[in-house]
C-alpha cells in the first residue's frame, strides 16, 4: 500500500456518503474555516476534536473530514475511526466542495 493510500485510504464514495447522510467536519483553525468553507460543515479545530468525539458519536452518521490539504483530516479520521466512529478523509475542504 502506498503512502497516499496509508494517507486517504481506500477509494470510498465520498458523495455517496453524503447522499446518506454523512457529515462534513472541517478541522482547521476558526479563522482558517471563516476564510471558506463547505456549505453545511461543522468546524471544529483538530486541537479540540477529542472533547467532541462523544457528541459526534451520538449523530450516530458517517463523518467526512476534511481540512486544508488533508494532514489534519487523516489526524482526525483516525482519531474517529479509533473510537468507533464511520469517519472518512475528504482531504482538502476544497476537493469536499467539488463532490
Amino acid at each position: 500500500m502506498g503512502f497516499f493510500s496509508k494517507l486517504f485510504g481506500p477509494g470510498v464514495d465520498l458523495k455517496e456518503k453524503l447522499n446518506q447522510g454523512a457529515i462534513i467536519i472541517d478541522v482547521r483553525s476558526q479563522g482558517e474555516y471563516k476564510g471558506g468553507s463547505v456549505k453545511g460543515s461543522i468546524n471544529i479545530p483538530l486541537d479540540v476534536l477529542d472533547a467532541q468525539i462523544k457528541e459526534i458519536k451520538l449523530k450516530g452518521k458517517p463523518v467526512i473530514t476534511c481540512c486544508a490539504s488533508g494532514m489534519r483530516s487523516g489526524v482526525a479520521k483516525n482519531k474517529l475511526k479509533a473510537n468507533g466512529v464511520e469517519a472518512y478523509n475528504g482531504g482538502s475542504w476544497i476537493k469536499v466542495q467539488n463532490l
